[in-house]
């Protein structure tokens, strides 16, 4: 039987991408252009959602505890606590956020630190716009992602 209520109630679960699973995105980011650049790119898939956006790695420990992000993007040139930093706390106050850095800093040491810090993923900014969704499509498919240096 058709019921009014029912059926507008399914239309907007519909709509809002209920049944989509939604992987809950932190972005970390200090360039306020280019975190916009980050959220635009996310919202091309539904499946994403950013549910904060932050510009330092001392706000980023706070909300990483606070809301425990499926997946956090994480700059590592931040204000008052840089994104190693931050990341080495998230670590410990939400063991399952998985980060991916999206930094411009390309030095071995500095990529071969933060992969041992349990980053799953890295991508240089420069690259941002061709790997950025690769990575994230793979992180949230419990792959790791090591983008072009």
């Amino acid at each position: 039987m058709f019921h009014p209520v029912a059926e507008k109630v399914r239309a907007d679960r519909e709509r809002a991408g209920a049944g989509v699973s939604s992987v809950r995105v932190l972005v970390v980011e200090d360039f306020a252009p280019f975190r916009q650049f980050i959220c635009s790119t996310l919202g091309k898939r539904r499946d994403l959602q950013v549910i904060c956006e932050v510009s330092d790695g001392l706000e980023a420990v706070q909300k990483a505890e606070e809301w425990k992000p499926d997946l956090i993007l994480l700059d590592i040139g931040l204000p008052t606590l840089n994104g190693i930093e931050a990341a080495r706390r998230i670590r410990k106050l939400s063991p399952e956020s998985k980060i991916i850095f999206l930094s411009q800093e390309s030095s071995p040491d500095v990529v071969q630190e933060a992969l041992n810090l349990g980053a799953w993923g890295y991508v240089l900014k420069a690259r941002a716009a061709s790997e950025l969704l690769a990575a994230v499509e793979a992180v949230i498919s419990d792959k790791h992602f090591l983008g072009r240096m």
